[in-house]
């Protein structure tokens, strides 16, 4: 046999599917012939992997790990599946709260994106409810065209409690209807919060720079890595959390890279917490600027704040000068310049390693899909876990689910920056007349004929979703659905004002966004009192 070739690192480790449930402890994998896993790189998505292999399944997990390298660490808004994550992994809520210091987040508020003082939300859960064999959108359309209908988010239980600043409880009282909700946190003290879980599971942290990449003689399969120390860690499978530089993928398939930037071409972004001021939102807010778009994110003890641009349009410094132009308070440390290129890997998965987080690839976190993107990848390799580790139909199905899933993600960015109403900005003007994936004009064009959302399997945005984006930055269809048309205009008002009341009376009932945290937050004998 031939000598194990060595590729040199340079580098050390860092950092929907709509899976409704997740593989539990005991499945037997050691059984089958997977063993030994080794994570390079920590970070929200390594500790993630690891929290989730040592606590759902019974193979030997190593995570590998240098305090030399950082993190980027700005992914703090999440959507409502991270919950089934935490669960999954045994993370208590009031614990993850108190942790990461985090916050309710009932959906995403875009502002300025059809011109200056426009807004929408993009809101967890359903709009409105559905009449006969329609959605609830066909009806408002009949009822905006008649002039019966109020805004479209005013008909979202989530968007409406947002903005009057209230969340469900969570002591969960029945007379209080429970909507979908997410969190904002502070990605580092998560990391460190399923360090402490997967490490309570039997996860063994090894602290090192890797420099050395062992593959096979084939060159098909890893087979250890190396470390600065010299140690040499082999094993049958290897999850590549190294971040941007994907540093064993890169040695198992290298410039497998799909550059996206043609589509979305902001590739800077200026980061920067400062103090807690303002509204204590229960959502992010995402502010369309002169050459892309600010967020904001509210957590207990600061502000997450960032400006993702695009080079080409803006200079680094005028882009650092409108970030810390608008702050709600002091900024609490100097900006971070974060320089990244849209796009994935064509395989994530690569004979025995698959690639996680930043080392798959980068969208911008305009719909707070990063962590997501992590979670769902993880789902699907237990899922699909096999009992030879370079089996090849496991990653080809990973992939070609990835890749779906990717793309997808992709055109829902890609559509709001086309239907942006920002006239005479050069950055704007040419994002509305840049040409589009085929996928997304077969989506506008179902859409703007029959007012239908083409949806598939590995698809994380729903109808509604795509809905509340059309219909907030002004796609609307050219007609009525025929089946719409027919309401009686006073049946029409009735059922439409029957939802605003239900609404308003629940967000009456609901806690504030602080109450509801100090709810959550509760110990087990402080909430029996409570």
């Amino acid at each position: 046999m031939a000598p194990s070739r060595n590729v040199r690192a340079g580098v050390a480790a860092s950092p929907r599917c709509n899976h409704g449930s997740w593989v539990r402890r005991g499945a037997g994998v050691s059984e089958r012939g997977l063993r030994h896993v080794v994570i390079a790189g920590g970070g929200t998505a390594g500790w993630m992997a690891a929290a989730a292999l040592g606590v759902l399944s019974d193979l030997e997990v190593t995570l590998i790990e240098s305090e030399e390298i950082g993190t980027v660490g700005v992914g703090e808004a999440t959507i409502p599946q991270i919950r089934l994550f935490n669960a999954a992994v045994g993370l208590d809520e009031g614990e993850f709260f108190r942790a990461t210091r985090g916050s309710y987040k009932l959906g995403i508020m875009f502002e300025g994106w059809s011109g200056e003082g426009s807004r929408y939300m993009h809101a967890f859960g359903p709009t409105g409810a559905a009449h006969g064999v329609l959605p609830f959108h066909h009806h408002w359309l009949h009822a905006r065209s008649a002039g019966l209908a109020r805004d479209f988010g005013a008909y979202s239980l989530n968007r409406v409690a947002a903005t009057a600043g209230r969340v469900p409880s969570p002591l969960g009282r029945g007379d209080e209807p429970q909507s979908p909700y997410a969190y904002h946190f502070d990605a580092a003290l998560y990391a460190k919060l399923l360090r402490a879980h997967a490490e309570a599971a039997g996860v063994r942290r090894v602290e090192g720079r890797i420099v050395d990449v062992v593959l096979s003689s084939d060159g098909e399969a890893v087979e250890a890595l190396v470390l600065a120390s010299g140690s040499r860690i082999p094993a049958d499978f290897f999850v590549d959390c190294t971040g941007f530089r994907a540093v064993l993928l890169e040695a198992l398939a290298p410039r497998e890279f799909d550059n996206w930037s043609h589509w979305l071409p902001c590739d800077r972004a200026w980061a920067v917490p400062c103090a807690a001021a303002g509204d204590f939102t229960p959502y992010t807010r995402a502010t369309a600027r002169q050459a892309g778009w600010q967020w904001r994110i509210p957590l207990q003890h600061r502000i997450g704040n960032g400006y993702v641009f695009c080079s080409r349009f803006c200079d680094e410094e005028d882009a650092r000068r409108v970030l810390l132009a608008n702050l709600d308070g002091e900024p609490e440390s100097d900006p971070r310049l974060l320089s990244f290129t849209t796009g994935t890997r064509r395989r994530h998965w690569v004979g025995n390693c698959v690639a996680l987080g930043l080392a798959a690839g980068f969208m911008e976190p305009l719909e707070s899909t990063s962590i997501h993107l992590v979670q769902s990848s993880i789902a699907r390799l237990l899922q699909l876990l096999p009992s030879d580790p370079r089996a090849t139909c496991c990653a080809v199905e990973f992939n070609r689910q990835a890749q779906s899933e990717w793309c997808r993600i992709r055109d829902f960015l890609i559509l709001h920056y086309h239907a942006n109403g920002r006239q005479g900005e050069p950055f704007w003007d040419e994002r509305r007349a840049a040409a589009l994936p085929d996928t997304l004009v077969e989506q506008l064009e179902l859409w703007r004929h029959t007012a239908t959302v083409s949806r598939r399997d590995e698809d994380l945005f729903t109808l509604e979703g795509w809905s509340q984006v059309l219909i907030g930055q002004n796609i609307l269809p050219a007609c009525v659905h025929p089946l719409a048309a027919g309401a009686e205009p006073e049946a029409l008002r009735a059922r439409l004002d029957a939802i605003l009341a239900r609404h308003a009376a629940a967000v009456e009932r609901m806690p504030t966004h602080a109450a509801a945290l100090r709810q959550a937050m509760m110990t087990e004998p402080q909430r029996k009192r409570a």
